[in-house]
Formats: C-alpha cells, sequence, structure tokens
C-alpha cells in the first residue's frame, strides 16, 4: 500500500512541473563598438511575471542583474515596454505586471579591444490568477567583439524618431533571437518603479472618485460653506439675464476647477514621474507625509488654522467687483479658492499625498479634477439659481463638528504611511498591536466627540443628540468593538490592507491553544535545534529538512513537511483559515514533527553548499535558501507550486495522498489523519 501511494502521489506530481516562462537572449549593434543586450521572457497564456520594482509585501520584481566588469560600460537605463495594472488576488494588491512576451533591453558600450565576457542573472517570479511557483534565476552571458575603430555607414542613418528593426545582418544571437514586429520595437526607457497602485484598468476612476468625495466633504466644512452667500450676492447682477448666468456660472465653475488640477499637476511636474513613483516605498518621504498629514489632523482640531494672507483674497475680491464681464468672474473664482483654502487645504494635502504614492504621474491632477468638480459644480449652480440659497441649512456649529471628524480620519489614515516606513526600513517600532491600540484609541475618542462627551475649542454646545450624529456614533462604536480581537490574534480581514502584517503579532492567543490531552510544553522539547522558527498561530517548525528528519526519528512521530513561501499569499490563506481550526492546531501540535521549507528565501548559502541543479531541464546556479528548497521539492516531489503539505514516515515515503491550496477543513483533517493512521499502522 506504501508503495502505491508514492507511486500514485509521484505520477500525479510529475505532470505538475510548471515551467511557464522561458528566456531567450540575444543582442545587436546599434552604434559603433554599441550594442543592445535583449532579455525576452516568452510568458504562457494566464501567467504573468511583475515589473521591476514592487512596493513592500508583493511578490518578487523581475531583476536584470549584469555582473560588473572591465571592457564595457553601460549605456543609458534599462528600457521595457509600460507593464500592465491590475488587481493582483494573490497579493492582494494593485501591481504592474507583464504577459504574453516581454523584451528587457539594455544597451552597452564595448571600451575594450579584446572580445568582452557580459554575464548575469534574471530573477523573476511568475503567477497565474489562483497562484504562484517561488522565485526562479535564469543566468545569461553575451560574447562581444572588441572595440573596433568608427566605419563609414554602408546605408543613410535613419532619423532618430523613427524605429529601426533589426536586419538579419545586424543580429548577432547569442542564443536564440526571432524577429520582433514593429509594434513590439516601441519601447520607452524608464527606472525602476515602485507601483502601488498604478495605472491599471479603471486607474481614472478610483482616483478620480476618491478626490470626488473629498470635494464633497469639503462642501461642509465652515470655511467653505459660508461662501455660498458671497457667490450668491456677487451673481445676483445675472437674476434677469439668463444667457449670461449660465455663461458666467460656466466659467465661474471652470476657474475653481482649473485652480485645483494645476495645483495637480504642478505636483507633478515639480517631482516628475520617478520621483513620485519612488514615494510609495521609501521610508523617508512616508515619514514625511505621516507627519504632514498629522499636522492636517491638528489644523482640523483646531490647534491652528491654514489661512492664505487676507490681503491677497482681499485684492481679489476687490478686483472681481471693480471687473465687469469674464474677468471679474475669473477673479472671483481664484477668490473662493483663496478663501476656502483654510478648510480645503488639508483636505487637498491628504488627496495629494494619496494620489502621489498611488504610483502614477498623472494621479494629482486626476484627483483634483475630481475635488474640484464636486466644489464647482454646486457653485456653478448657485450662479446661475441664487435663490436656491434660501433651501440650505444655515451654517453653525455642525460644521466645525465635520472638520474634527475629518480630523480623527486623517490622524487615523496617517498611521498607514508611518507603517509603510516602518515595514520597509524594518524598524520594528510599529508592530500589528501598537497600530491597533493606535487606531482603537483614535475611533473610541471619534465616538466620544460624536456623542458630546468631549469637547474641542471651537465647539458650540451640544444640546441634544441627532440621529445622523446618533447613527454615525454607533458605527465609530460597532467598529472600535470589531478592531479589539485583533489585540489577541484575530485575522481582522476588512481592514487587513491597512494593517502590519500579522508576523509582526507578538501577543497572539491563538498561539498554544490546544485541545487534546498532550502539553504544549512536553512537543516544544522535540523542536530543538538553529532552524527552529516559531510560526502561525505559535506552531514550531524546523527550517531545515534533514534536521526536521533527524527529530522526527528520535520522537517516534511522522513529519508534516510544508513547502511555503515568505511572499505566498495562498500559503497565508490556509494558515489563516484552516490552521486556525483548533483540531488542526491540535494534530500540528502534537502529533506530527512539523518542518516549513520556505522556497523565497533569500539568505545566501555557504560557498561550500552552492551547487548547480537541472532540476527544470536546464542549469541553475543555486546560491540561496530557497533556490536550494525549491528545487528539492521539484527534484524529489515532482511539483514547484506552494502551498504543497505532504506526510512522511522516517524513511521519507508518503503516509497519504499530498496536498495542494483547498481551504476545506474538514478535507485538510481527514489528509492529517490518513497520514497518522499509516504511520502507526
Amino acid at each position: 500500500m506504501m508503495l502505491l501511494l508514492l507511486l500514485m502521489a509521484g505520477g500525479q506530481a510529475a505532470a505538475q512541473i510548471l515551467e511557464p516562462v522561458k528566456w531567450n537572449f540575444s543582442y545587436e549593434k546599434v552604434a559603433d563598438n554599441q550594442y543592445e543586450l535583449r532579455f525576452t521572457a516568452n510568458i504562457d497564456q494566464g501567467w504573468n511575471i511583475y515589473g521591476t520594482d514592487l512596493p513592500a509585501g508583493g511578490p518578487i520584481p523581475t531583476s536584470i542583474d549584469i555582473n560588473e566588469g572591465s571592457g564595457f560600460r553601460k549605456v543609458g537605463n534599462l528600457r521595457y515596454p509600460r507593464p500592465a495594472e491590475k488587481f493582483d488576488p494573490n497579493f492582494n494588491m494593485q501591481l504592474s505586471m507583464f504577459s504574453g512576451s516581454v523584451t528587457f533591453r539594455q544597451t552597452v558600450e564595448v571600451t575594450s579591444e579584446s572580445p568582452v565576457r557580459i554575464g548575469g542573472e534574471v530573477g523573476f517570479m511568475s503567477c497565474d490568477d489562483s497562484s504562484c511557483l517561488p522565485p526562479d534565476y535564469v543566468d545569461f552571458a553575451f560574447e562581444l567583439p572588441g572595440r573596433t575603430a568608427a566605419a563609414v555607414a554602408a546605408t543613410e542613418q535613419a532619423p532618430e524618431d523613427e524605429d529601426i528593426l533589426p536586419t538579419e545582418e545586424a543580429q548577432s544571437p547569442v542564443e536564440e533571437s526571432t524577429a520582433e514586429s514593429l509594434e513590439d520595437s516601441i519601447f520607452e526607457e524608464t527606472t525602476p518603479v515602485a507601483e502601488s497602485g498604478g495605472r491599471q484598468k479603471g486607474w481614472f476612476w478610483g482616483t478620480f472618485i476618491t478626490g470626488l468625495l473629498g470635494g464633497l466633504l469639503a462642501l461642509l466644512t465652515p470655511c467653505v460653506f459660508p461662501m455660498i452667500p458671497l457667490t450668491v450676492s456677487f451673481f445676483l447682477r445675472n437674476a434677469d439675464n439668463r444667457p449670461r448666468a449660465i455663461r458666467d456660472a460656466l466659467f465661474y465653475g471652470l476657474t475653481i476647477i482649473f485652480a485645483y488640477v494645476v495645483i495637480g499637476l504642478a505636483i507633478s511636474m515639480i517631482f516628475g514621474a520617478n520621483a513620485l513613483n519612488a514615494l510609495a516605498t521609501s521610508p523617508g518621504f512616508n515619514l514625511f507625509f505621516f507627519a504632514l498629514l498629522v499636522f492636517f489632523a491638528a489644523s482640523f482640531f483646531g490647534a491652528f488654522e491654514l489661512t492664505m494672507p487676507s490681503n491677497w483674497s482681499t485684492a481679489l475680491d476687490s478686483k472681481a467687483d471693480e471687473k465687469g464681464g469674464l474677468i471679474g468672474v475669473v477673479l472671483m473664482g481664484l477668490t473662493f479658492v483663496l478663501v476656502s483654502f483654510s478648510c480645503t487645504g488639508p483636505i487637498v494635502g491628504t488627496l495629494l499625498v494619496e494620489a502621489a504614492t498611488s504610483g502614477d504621474v498623472l494621479s494629482p491632477a486626476i484627483g483634483m479634477l475630481g475635488f474640484s468638480l464636486a466644489l464647482a459644480i454646486p457653485f456653478s449652480l448657485f450662479a446661475v439659481f441664487p435663490t436656491a440659497l434660501k433651501s440650505l441649512p444655515k451654517s453653525g456649529g455642525w460644521m466645525n463638528a465635520v472638520k474634527v471628524v475629518l480630523g480623527f480620519i486623517v490622524l487615523a489614515f496617517a498611521l498607514k504611511f508611518l507603517g509603510t516606513a516602518d515595514a520597509v526600513a524594518q524598524w520594528g517600532i510599529l508592530d500589528r498591536e501598537v497600530f491597533l491600540v493606535l487606531w482603537i484609541a483614535i475611533f473610541f475618542l471619534l465616538g466620544l466627540y460624536l456623542i458630546g462627551k468631549i469637547k474641542f475649542a471651537h465647539d458650540s454646545d451640544l444640546k441634544y443628540l441627532s440621529v445622523p450624529r446618533l447613527m454615525l456614533a454607533i458605527a465609530v462604536f460597532a467598529f472600535v468593538f470589531y478592531l479589539v480581537p485583533g489585540l489577541w490574534g484575530a485575522p481582522l480581514r476588512a481592514v487587513s490592507s491597512f494593517l502590519p502584517s500579522p508576523t509582526t503579532q507578538d501577543f497572539d492567543l491563538t498561539r498554544g491553544v490546544t485541545t487534546g490531552s498532550a502539553p504544549v510544553a512536553a512537543t516544544s522539547t522535540i523542536y530543538v535545534g538553529k532552524s527552529v522558527k516559531e510560526g502561525p498561530h505559535g506552531l514550531l517548525a524546523f527550517n531545515d529538512f534533514e534536521e526536521g528528519m533527524a527529530a522526527a526519528r528520535k520522537a517516534g512521530k511522522p513529519v508534516f513537511l510544508d513547502f511555503t513561501g515568505l511572499g505566498c499569499t495562498n500559503c497565508r490563506k490556509m494558515e489563516a483559515n484552516v490552521w486556525s481550526d483548533p483540531q488542526v492546531q491540535d494534530m500540528l501540535r502534537n502529533d506530527f514533527v512539523k518542518i516549513s521549507l520556505y522556497v523565497d528565501d533569500r539568505t545566501s548559502l555557504p560557498e561550500s553548499e552552492q551547487f548547480v541543479s537541472t532540476a527544470l531541464g536546464r542549469e541553475r546556479n543555486i546560491r540561496t535558501v530557497g533556490q536550494k528548497w525549491s528545487v528539492f521539492q521539484a527534484e524529489r516531489y515532482g511539483i514547484n507550486t506552494q502551498p504543497y503539505y505532504l506526510i512522511l514516515d522516517h524513511e521519507e515515503n508518503l503516509l497519504a495522498p499530498a496536498y495542494g491550496y483547498d481551504t476545506s477543513i474538514p478535507k485538510y483533517i481527514e489528509f492529517l489523519e490518513t497520514g497518522k493512521n499509516n504511520f502507526y499502522r
């Protein structure tokens, strides 16, 4: 029976070795002593590889590392087509990715008179819509001729702005080279881009709607609302001339929109596309944004007012009265922007921060377009129909309450940027508990404010609790109660994208929980060794196969072998949804010796342990711990996907059919029980 199980599992797994990405390397002479190195990835349908720079917590980015050497120098940056941007369910993130066929290009100049060898390594990670393979690395080498004297061009040089297709005579392939279409030859020169939001399908609407909502909130602030009577009084002159009223209202709204969009474009032009994209993962910039949002929150709380110099708005206002026609209308629009800035400034700043870190150079302008439309449309309508003012609620203390509520929300949002800086720099300051405690405190205070238990300097007396305020308070307190279990390890899936990684959780009551009779202390004595690490739910595991097998033989227990990855999202889903079950935890803790092998661990192997593998039909230099376990999985068990679970006896025979990604708890328990029962037969 044991042999049958082994043959069945081996036969099934053998067909599961996946290699969805194949690389070709070639070069072309593009000028005297200059060559364009080409790295072409041919990607199977349904699969993709990722961009060259990605936000923290995502997959492994595609990298092309050229070894340093003499006899050549790089000319310009690595060039490649613009990647597609879309939501990746594997990582619950919006990421840049390539599919189909993509060619990366790097120009080099030979500086040596003798032939030059240029070597290096391509690193990448491939995923489909439901799973990812471990990071893979492919070596390359180009043999380029030595430097020669400048040659007279045999043919007339083509204009610089035209695309030149490689000819058969011009190509000097090192490996197989394929002709490329004109469309493929159009590529952009770019530096690595950090994509956190990026230009995905529908990117415009997400950024636009965020700005629109910000503008709607700004309408309720005490600096914007009082502009309504000023607007009405200015445009009453058109009460008897409807065509002129419509014309003036249109230009009034367009002036407001133009002013805010210019702000967004200015941000893009000052920083540039690369700088804006770099903000997403830069600890320094994220700390700056955190401090900036805290500053804005303090303004909302009433600590100080952000105002433009009064003489600016006064001068514009007087000019608007003096000038007739469209000039006065435009000046009135600019007056609106300046006067309302003390309240819209923090909202605009918050929106620009979020848009700037979204990974697209146009995002700030698109966000400001939505924001300004929300402001311009109602004020343009007031300009056309001045009498509509009578139907609006009067300004009062409720406006300051809106500002204070926004202050709490901005303060909570600021922690997102501090968390990003902490995660990227690995300071270990803002772990999951600290983040949750701060959020609970912020939203609890917001709830107390809504029911009138705390009061700020500019607040009016709350004589009674209105129904909308009560409903909002209930929602806020409910959210606080939802967050509290997270302090003890609850996953909090609704806000998991904002929270630091669960691996930063120091205090987790789900660890150590067991329903069996064997005490945890007794089982933990098995796990003694340099490779022992604590994993999800406090489960100890060996991170070295041989050490784990030796411990299993000594303990007289079967082996639970877990092929996983640090960046494996489906592995985290199995751990969160299946391993959290008390019966599963009990069996993993007490009935097996657990070995977890991380196929994307980039820790370098000692030089004496590095080797060359042919596991996937090609030679690979194995230099890291993750590569070692990835090759081990492929060679030993004929599969290279994760998660992948096996139950082994002490001779490394399979005790149950292998188990992949399936979140059915009953099936998982059956898998564990089958392996356990076969071991003791």
